[in-house]
């Protein structure tokens, strides 16, 4: 039986080029692959008819020959014949080229062992006040530094990694699945591509140690939860030359005793006596600037809350100074006297005497109470 014309076999142009011969044959070899052709002796031919097409015209020697003088131009040049699978790239490689790129590069190119160091993530408890002011805190932290006595080779003075006999340098091995080809990392030298054959006594063959370092963190005024500081190279130290990872300080403000934090604005509660709220006056009032006075008005109802303006926080992005917040909180006297008791009591049914008046809260309540049964029974 006639051989079909190799071009016609792969479906390509005479002056294809070689991607789109690789392409083609990738192609009828994923279609009629036995292994996913189980029993199906057309399919198995015409892969076959297939793979020694590709084995020619992927060949630049053969190809050029078979375009001068067809089939007969390529005897004895090892083409393969009707088993397929001699000579050129083999099916695995053609694979092996796709999954390596998808699995982390060809068996074929070389793998960098150099690697950046890991970030590292500190988190710094702040009081409100330093938050606010900004400060300059020293901090301790555990990470990986590189070893001062094989400046990070890993190996012991006077050797040095040798080349890793399972991958010959490569860092990546090809695992043959069925008919896929799969690259991955060197299971003996971590894809490094190197071996270390006399370690270093003091990093043991990593390359780090660990150690705990001081650094000094510039705290920006007003930085709030979450915001974090940048440190560049405080991280751990690469690998094989590697550069050092980052630290982020990251800012937790602690809980204050006296003032709510709501981005640039501050709020708190001021206990109010009642003769003061019912007379007025004055109270002091404290910031983080010092105290300030606040003016009662009379009559002032717990509750009420006064605005201080630019007596809050000026942000770290767009210093806007912020306000305070200050919430009345009418304290009820505690502790009393025989005799005080008599006196609150005596004004209490004064008050009562003058009826809504003095009470106008409390008299609208009740009228609304009122009003409620009133159409619940009806």
């Amino acid at each position: 039986m006639a051989k079909r014309d190799y071009y016609e076999v792969l479906g390509v142009a005479k002056d294809a080029a070689d991607p789109e011969i690789k392409k083609a044959y990738r192609r009828l070899a994923m279609k009629h692959h036995p292994d996913r052709n189980e029993g199906d002796t057309d399919a198995e031919a015409r892969f076959k008819e297939a793979k020694e097409a590709y084995d020619v015209l992927s060949d630049a020697e053969k190809r050029a020959a078979y375009d001068r003088f067809g089939h007969d131009g390529i005897r004895g040049m090892g083409a393969g014949g009707p088993g397929g699978f001699s000579g050129g790239d083999g099916f695995s490689d053609i694979f092996g080229d796709v999954f390596g790129d998808i699995f982390g590069g060809g068996g074929r190119r070389g793998r960098s062992n150099v690697f950046r160091g890991a970030d590292l993530r500190y988190e710094l408890p702040l009081d409100l006040e330093r938050a606010v002011t900004g400060d300059s805190v020293t901090i301790e932290i555990p990470t990986q530094v590189s070893c001062n006595k094989c400046d990070g080779s890993g190996a012991a003075k006077g050797s040095k990694p040798t080349t890793c006999t399972t991958c010959d340098g490569v860092g990546q091995v090809r695992m043959q699945q069925g008919f896929f080809s799969i690259q991955q990392g060197c299971p003996k030298c971590k894809g490094t591509g190197t071996m270390i054959t006399d370690p270093c006594t003091e990093c043991h063959g990593e390359g780090r140690t660990s150690k705990r370092k001081k650094l000094s963190v510039k705290v920006p005024p007003g930085v709030d939860n979450g915001d974090r500081i940048r440190l560049t190279g405080e991280g751990e130290a690469g690998q094989n030359g590697g550069p050092p990872g980052d630290l982020y300080v990251e800012i937790r403000v602690n809980p204050h005793k006296i003032f709510e934090r709501d981005g640039a604005d501050l709020s708190c509660e001021v206990p109010v006596s009642m003769a003061t709220a019912t007379l007025g006056g004055e109270v002091e009032l404290p910031t983080l600037n010092g105290q300030v006075s606040l003016k009662v008005p009379a009559g002032t109802q717990s509750g009420r809350v006064f605005r201080l303006r630019a007596k809050g926080v000026k942000t770290v992005r767009d210093h806007r100074q912020g306000d305070l917040f200050a919430r009345v909180v009418i304290e009820t006297p505690v502790n009393l006297t025989t005799e005080q008791q008599d006196l609150l009591r005596k004004f209490e049914a004064s008050v009562q005497s003058g009826g809504n008046k003095h009470n106008p809260r409390a008299g609208g309540w009740l009228d609304s109470v009122k009003r409620f049964f009133e159409r619940v029974n009806q």
